[in-house]
């Protein structure tokens, strides 16, 4: 994979984060559990995240091991293959607190 795509994937990995961040904020578990809506749409931002890192070259993704590329990767394949069952205790524990680090993350790597 080329640069170019490296970080294109890299990207699409930030905006759908951090659009993933603007949806849930101000929101709270209660409320995902009560909105389909933010449900389907914080569900997609990160399927679309994970396929995504998916695209990221082996090169990119040993440049830069404080990625939990693997991890981003697996949720991804977990609610694509799992849609029938997704843990939203979860997914609203990753928004809280891996997302951040991802955004901030991912922007270094970007400005870099």
């Amino acid at each position: 994979m080329s640069r170019l795509d490296d970080t294109t994937s890299l990207r699409q990995m930030l905006d759908h984060a951090a659009e993933a961040l603007a949806f849930a904020r101000g929101r709270t578990r209660d409320d995902l559990s009560a909105d389909r809506t933010l449900q389907l749409v914080v569900t997609r931002l990160l399927e679309v995240l994970g396929e995504a890192a998916r695209r990221v070259s082996e090169a990119a993704r040993s440049a830069h091991p404080e990625v939990p590329w693997r991890e981003i990767v697996g949720l991804r394949n977990r609610l694509i293959h799992g849609y029938d069952y997704i843990d939203f205790d979860l997914l609203w524990d990753i928004i809280e607190h891996d997302l951040p680090r991802l955004v901030a993350q991912l922007q270094a790597i970007l400005d870099e």
